[in-house]
């Protein structure tokens, strides 16, 4: 590898490791949840943590992997249950860069309640579905007494597709998992996903909800688009900030 591609590789390791604090500075993940990124020199090829609790995560944790959820360096640390989630989606996603998966509260109840779908109700939250996220369920793969993980490439591949093209996709009784092209976009989605399920439930107990059209998530995304790093850096510094950097 050259001196640049390993300044690259070094520069994103850096912050992968922001993004797992942060994550946990917006109450997004806690013990459980991961970030991951698509290697920059290897497409084929992503990073992510190895199994720990996001604030915990230094550099010297992040470790790479194949897209079948393969550790490149074996007899490592122990990698996370779930990674095939990150795995096939970039195997299925050429557009996507990095996935976020959280067990965020407010977004778990719209995977469990049928007739109501998580939509966009303000423009930071643009970006999700105006139809409504998709959900995966797990029961359609894994039969009726699965731990609702996704620990094979096989139902990797079934959250892919149930994802499709979308941003977020639900995970009955689970979390939820979001992409982007970037890191820091990734991030953006993840917190917003959290934060826009909780307005549209308080939103549902004054009345009858307004969502965006999709002509506004179209117009709301592109603008917010030029906007991560506003968010980014406020986050990054409330982070290092925290008792749990000192």
């Amino acid at each position: 590898m050259s001196t640049t591609a390993s300044e690259t590789v070094a520069a994103l390791i850096r912050e992968l490791v922001d993004a797992n604090h942060i994550l946990f500075d917006q109450g997004v993940v806690d013990g459980f949840g991961h970030v991951s990124v698509r290697h920059p020199e290897r497409p084929d090829r992503f990073l992510l943590s190895r199994s720990m609790a996001p604030a915990l995560v230094t550099e010297r944790d992040v470790l790479e992997f194949d897209l079948d959820g393969n550790p490149v360096v074996p007899n490592g640390p122990a990698p996370y249950l779930e990674r095939f989630i990150h795995g096939e989606i970039y195997r299925k996603r050429q557009d996507v860069n990095s996935v976020v998966h959280s067990h965020s509260p407010s977004v778990v109840p719209f995977s469990v309640v049928t007739g109501v779908k998580l939509r966009p109700v303000c423009h930071m939250c643009g970006f999700l579905s105006e139809k409504g996220a998709p959900i995966f369920e797990i029961r359609d793969f894994a039969g009726p007494g699965s731990d609702l993980l996704i620990t094979s490439p096989r139902l990797g591949a079934a959250l892919a597709d149930s994802l499709g093209q979308e941003p977020a996709v639900l995970m009955r009784g689970h979390g939820s998992t979001v992409v982007a092209g970037t890191l820091r976009q990734a991030v953006f989605r993840a917190v917003y996903t959290e934060i826009g399920a909780k307005l549209q439930m308080e939103a549902m107990k004054l009345g009858p909800v307004t969502y965006l059209t999709e002509e506004e998530t179209v117009g709301t995304t592109k603008t917010i688009s030029t906007q991560y790093d506003r968010s980014w850096f406020l986050w990054l510094k409330a982070a290092r900030n925290s008792p749990m950097s000192q």
